[in-house]
């Protein structure tokens, strides 16, 4: 693929932001250009052809930054393909069956046409930012969740796809 890909993310602890550069890196193993930001440094997606946004979960809600993205990016989200992901449950969940997006990601996929969404799991480890975080570490609920190996799978699939688009000529160059 010739166009360059923005893995977008919103992140607390920083958990999110090492599963975007992991998907950053998958793309970039397949010969794409990849770039993993913040979501809220992220001025402008024209450089960008495709975009995937992924945003920690806390408490049933995604991450501020990744929402305030959506909404910033969304009329040139609508014309690119886009991907979302969620990071976030603290168990085996995630890595054991699908997880549907929660209801204001699945609202963000219809309005931005989103391809698809994922749901992986999260890390919350000691030193974590937040009261509700650090009872949670405190209480013995904390831990990596994280698949890598299912992450670049899915990573591998986004990629895939961009390069079927760009050969039928869905995604310009």
């Amino acid at each position: 693929m010739t166009g360059q890909v923005l893995v977008a993310y919103g992140t607390k602890n920083g958990s999110t932001a090492q599963i975007a550069q992991a998907i950053a890196e998958v793309l970039t193993e397949r010969g794409m250009t990849a770039d993993a930001r913040a979501a809220g440094e992220v001025a402008d997606i024209a450089p960008y052809t495709a975009v995937i946004l992924g945003g920690a979960l806390y408490t049933g809600r995604w991450h501020p930054d990744a929402r305030r993205f959506a909404a910033r990016h969304r009329k040139a989200l609508a014309e690119r393909p886009v991907w979302l992901f969620s990071s976030g449950p603290l168990d085996a969940s995630a890595s054991e069956r699908e997880i549907p997006p929660v209801a204001g990601v699945r609202r963000l996929m219809v309005r931005l046409d989103a391809r698809e969404h994922v749901t992986f799991g999260g890390r919350l480890e000691k030193g974590a930012k937040g009261r509700v975080a650090r009872m949670i570490v405190d209480s013995g609920r904390g831990g990596d969740f994280r698949d890598f190996a299912r992450i670049r799978a899915w990573a591998a699939g986004v990629a895939d796809a961009l390069v079927t688009e760009e050969k039928a000529g869905e995604v310009r160059g």
